[in-house]
């Protein structure tokens, strides 16, 4: 299905517009015992917003969204969520969000358009419209023709389809998505982002989602760079990038340690090896080229150029890739709905 087709059937589900910040946090925080999981969020999403809170696993992003979603009380600061206290105005907050976990939170027991009726009844649509809305969402996630059958007979991937598909069932002002295409394939992934894009074009629908995937965080308007339970780079993609300026350079030669120890000799180029090539960073990388080979004084087997990535803008703010910071931070369980703190 198309994008424009998307569109018109967004828009036959109007609602009103909100004007002020959708997700806005000030000196936001949690503990959980000795372990500062969120260490003073500030942050205000934009109505209409695609907004991304990229990080490694156990940087505290999963606890973020807990605390917006009102599932855990926060240990100070502030959170307002389409203008509603997370605290004090719990059920406003719940009654305006859509929620999609990254485990899966449905009932096997019944069959996926069940699921959707129910999830439909929770929030008073009426029948008529919640009947049409379950119609163009189950045919938008391909799940149609398995409408009458048992959630426990899906796949991961048909049930994370089928999640999303609840969590834009009532039209939310902000949408929350932890992780959200998880165990879906490239083609799936694709179809989800083309009815969010639509979707949010047509109701001013907030999108907030947390992600360790760089290229699901390239879809976001803006994005947050999360460590260690704070906010270490905030923008939008290509104004991240463009602030960290260099290329990203990778030799392969018959010694990685002479070609390290030169590079910081003649050009003042600190360099790493890392996945197996050396690699630095360096201004206007292709021009860079003919000097390295005329220079280095050693081997090169292969060399590549490449723009700065989000994987380089992490790096730059916290000095390891967001891979090397997941395989060295143990994964920290604190309960809850969402399972572990992240």
């Amino acid at each position: 299905m198309n994008l424009a087709a998307l569109s018109r059937r967004a828009a036959a589900f109007p609602r009103p517009r909100w004007r002020g910040p959708a997700v806005a946090t000030r000196g936001l925080m949690k503990r959980f015992g000795p372990i500062e999981a969120v260490r003073g969020i500030d942050l205000e999403v934009a109505p209409g917003e695609t907004f991304g809170f990229l990080g490694p696993n156990g940087a505290g992003k999963s606890t973020t969204l807990q605390m917006l979603c009102t599932l855990t009380a926060p240990g100070g600061g502030t959170a307002r969520v389409a203008g509603y206290d997370v605290v004090k105005e719990r059920d406003d907050v719940r009654r305006h969000i859509g929620l999609v976990f990254q485990e899966p939170t449905l009932d096997g027991y019944l069959s996926a358009e069940q699921n959707l009726r129910f999830h439909a009844e929770l929030y008073g649509l009426p029948r008529a419209v919640s009947a049409e809305r379950i119609r163009h969402l189950l045919e938008w996630v391909g799940l149609w023709e398995r409408r009458g059958s048992l959630v426990s007979t899906f796949s991961g991937g048909m049930k994370r389809r089928l999640e999303i598909a609840r969590g834009l069932l009532h039209s939310p002002r902000v949408l929350f998505l932890d992780e959200p295409t998880v165990g879906l394939d490239p083609q799936t992934r694709g179809s989800i982002w083309a009815y969010v894009h639509a979707l949010k074009q047509r109701e001013e629908i907030t999108v907030f989602m947390t992600t360790h995937y760089m290229e699901e965080a390239e879809y976001c308007d803006r994005i947050a760079i999360v460590d260690a339970g704070r906010i270490v780079a905030l923008g939008s993609p290509a104004e991240l990038k463009a602030k960290v300026g260099s290329d990203r350079v990778r030799l392969r030669t018959v010694d990685d340690g002479a070609a390290i120890a030169a590079l910081k000799a003649r050009f003042g180029i600190d360099a790493a090896v890392r996945d197996g090539a050396v690699t630095f960073g360096v201004a206007e990388g292709e021009r860079f080229i003919p000097r390295l080979f005329a220079e280095l004084g050693v081997s090169i087997h292969s060399v590549s150029v490449a723009r700065p990535t989000l994987d380089d803008v992490f790096m730059a703010h916290t000095g390891t890739s967001i891979r090397d910071a997941e395989s060295q931070r143990p994964e920290r369980s604190h309960g809850g709905r969402f399972g572990r703190a992240r």
